[in-house]
């Protein structure tokens, strides 16, 4: 049975314009785009958009939702809908859980959980190891978001630091190879010095001191010069420093670059002087740093060296990140507040919203080569986020839904909010409510 939903009166941020107009979605596809479209049928449902945004709903290349074996902190279905109440429509997970997905199997298992579980459309990272290159091999690239490789610290054997391996890896695989670039010897140094000076209560505000500008830098100009050697395809993720910035170019169109880069919304937001107030709520890695460098990242932003902004929504529980510095975890959950926080930057004048949408929906689908989605498109899947940019709201332990129960930007008060979520031409999420609708699916690859 044909159903139909009719947005009215909206302003569509799509493409680099923001237009006026109607949008029909037939079942879970965009049927039509028009100045006005009149309603046919009296089963058709009609949402006025009063004038509201309409977006492409966000596709997140980098999540931790935690899901298998560390559940106590996350899982697919509670991050899901933190994700929808964020206007995040499709996400791709990262393979640090436990088991690692670091096998075939291990990747069709974390896919059966997001079947059932997930509110949103989903895909996963494959992880590569020092050992696994059999496994990579046999991954399918239209069916898989890509590789990723830990080049600096991880958890468990994640750490690829045989630079046999890596060459070996980026020489064999055609798939996009996603990588966190930080020295693992530079880390190290500049922990025991601190550990030497302090004991374990290291002061959080060093963070940015020992997982330094330095160890991001080596690590990525490492990484940049072996992928221009094999011809690889290489996406760097979370850019936190203005030096790295300098070594990605925007002289050629993104669909033509054989590498890019990403940068994070607490990158964006934060600064190393909120260590003193936030404490290891913003202890992420690579670190927050300084003034300046934010600075820098929106401009490479802004100039389009960095391509794509993302959350590394990485959650733990409260009571872990109360821990000294030595055993409290890096991370934060941010997927409820990213697009959020993006549009109060809008609001301070920082960015408009075309370039919004072109970062978080447009280059990732460019980037990733999503199918069908990350536009406003007739015949594209109809995964669209309403934003009223005046309905002012404050983050606070009653609205949070991640599993755990905080936010880093608790006691902000927004001016903007999402008001409707749709995932493939469903409402998921209503004001502030999540729909018993999972509507999310696979995502697949035109590769």
């Amino acid at each position: 049975m044909k159903q139909q939903t009719l947005i009215k009166n909206a302003k569509i941020v799509n493409e680099g314009k923001i237009v006026e107009g109607d949008i029909l979605i037939e079942n879970n596809i965009i049927k039509s785009i028009d100045s006005s479209i009149s309603v046919k049928s009296a089963d058709m449902t009609v949402i006025d958009a009063e004038g509201n945004y309409v977006l492409p709903g966000m596709i997140d290349d980098q999540v931790h939702f935690r899901e298998p074996g560390l559940t106590h902190k996350a899982n697919i279905e509670t991050e899901s809908k933190a994700a929808l109440a964020g206007g995040i429509t499709s996400f791709i997970e990262m393979p640090n859980t436990n088991p690692q997905t670091t096998t075939v199997k291990k990747l069709e298992e974390k896919f059966a959980i997001a079947e059932k579980s997930s509110y949103a459309n989903y895909s996963f990272m494959f992880g590569g190891t020092n050992d696994n290159l059999d496994e990579i091999l046999k991954v399918n690239p239209k069916t898989v978001a890509g590789l990723k490789l830990f080049l600096g610290s991880s958890t468990g054997n994640m750490l690829v630091d045989d630079p046999k391996t890596i060459e070996k890896i980026f020489s064999s695989t055609d798939m996009v190879i996603s990588v966190h670039c930080e020295d693992e010897a530079t880390i190290k140094a500049n922990l025991e010095k601190h550990k030497a000076k302090y004991g374990d209560d290291i002061p959080m505000g060093k963070h940015p001191i020992i997982r330094s500008e330095e160890a991001c830098y080596i690590s990525s100009s490492k990484a940049i010069e072996l992928a221009k050697k094999t011809g690889a395809r290489l996406h760097v993720f979370h850019l936190s420093t203005g030096k790295e910035t300098n070594l990605f170019t925007n002289k050629i169109p993104l669909k033509d670059k054989k590498i890019t880069a990403e940068v994070c919304i607490h990158h964006l937001w934060f600064s190393d002087e909120d260590y003193e107030r936030k404490g290891s709520l913003i202890k992420w890695n690579p670190a927050v740093k300084t003034v300046n460098d934010r600075a820098q990242l929106w401009k490479a932003l802004l100039d389009d060296r960095i391509d794509v902004i993302a959350t590394d929504h990485a959650p733990h529980t409260f009571e872990e990140k109360n821990n000294p510095y030595t055993s409290a975890p890096s991370g934060g959950p941010l997927v409820q507040h990213a697009l959020v926080a993006l549009l109060e930057t809008y609001h301070q004048g920082k960015i408009g919203l075309e370039k919004i949408v072109e970062k978080i929906a447009h280059n990732p689908a460019i980037l990733f080569n999503v199918e069908k989605r990350g536009y406003i498109r007739e015949g594209y899947f109809a995964d669209l986020v309403i934003v009223d940019l005046q309905s002012p709201w404050s983050v606070n332990k009653s609205n949070i839904l991640y599993k755990c129960g905080w936010s880093p930007f608790e006691g902000n008060v927004f001016k903007s909010r999402i008001t409707h979520t749709f995932v493939n031409g469903q409402l998921a999420y209503n004001n502030f409510k999540v729909l018993d609708v999972k509507a999310g699916q696979r995502l697949t690859f035109d590769r």
